[in-house]
């Protein structure tokens, strides 16, 4: 079994992108939405998670762009978005431990929340 570490450096913040984003990418529901949406720009999309990310969990502050702005065009519904939480979860899950892990979980399920209620308000879903 693997032991699993808090994560704690800028590397073990790109295991984990790269590791979400790869389930991402290979879902069967949430792949082809995310690749359409991406395109070619995986590199820099990944950078800006990375970027994102250490600023939350290890607070080292640097300029980044408006997270749901960038969503916003997406065709994401409610199951998007419950799927997109279960992948995070087991990524975070099944690679790391600790109070910074769980600070992720906590802050992804809190921005999913919000995602799902702004994509349903401004679909008039709401």
């Amino acid at each position: 079994m693997k032991k699993k570490r808090d994560i704690q450096t800028v590397k073990e913040i790109e295991i984990f992108v790269d590791t979400f984003y790869s389930s991402v990418r290979n879902d069967d529901l949430l792949g082809s939405i995310f690749s359409d949406s991406i395109g070619d720009n995986w590199p820099s999309h990944l950078r800006k998670m990375y970027t994102y990310w250490e600023n939350v969990l290890l607070y080292n502050y640097k300029p980044s762009d408006s997270k749901y702005s960038s969503h916003s065009d997406m065709l994401l519904n409610k199951i998007h978005y419950d799927r997109w939480i279960q992948l995070f979860e087991e990524t975070v899950d099944q690679n790391f431990e600790g109070p910074i892990a769980e600070k992720a979980l906590q802050k992804a399920r809190k921005m999913i929340e919000i995602y799902s209620f702004k994509s349903a308000y401004y679909k008039g879903n709401f």
